[in-house]
């Protein structure tokens, strides 16, 4: 029996799930509130922090520390890592077997079990590095 108390779902959070599931990218608190707020909501911004915490907790969401500040996505599927653009923010979610294995064996090799990891790769998109460099390269 599990000692775990689930946890309530309200209006608010429900509210936060969906514009979450909506986006297609990673987004911070405040960027998903302005969107809840341009929509008709009334959920109050602590309330988006709280619902993304939460939801990131219980893995259906997944968070990351970008520039100084978390941003979140909601999870597709279990156990993934990510390839992110640092200048559009297109996400690609990836299964790599060769991190996993890797992960094992380094754990193994120090003398620890159950290891646990998250891989973010973070670099720049085919067509972000297009626009770029047909930016910093203008026809004459």
């Amino acid at each position: 029996m599990s000692d775990i108390t689930p946890r309530r779902s309200t209006k608010q959070r429900e509210a936060v799930r969906e514009a979450l599931e909506a986006s297609d990218e990673f987004v911070s608190a405040q960027t998903l509130h302005q969107a809840l707020r341009a929509g008709g909501s009334t959920v109050g911004l602590a309330t988006v922090y709280r619902a993304l915490a939460a939801l990131a907790e219980d893995g259906e969401a997944d968070a990351l520390q970008s520039a100084g500040e978390v941003l979140y996505r909601a999870c597709t599927r279990t156990h993934h890592h990510h390839l992110i653009c640092r200048s559009c923010g297109r996400t690609v979610e990836l299964e790599a077997a060769a991190v996993e294995r890797w992960a094992g064996q380094v754990a193994a090799a120090h003398g620890f079990v159950e290891p646990e990891h998250v891989v973010d790769i973070f670099g720049v998109c085919a067509e972000c590095a297009a626009a770029r460099r047909a930016a910093a390269d203008p026809p004459r």
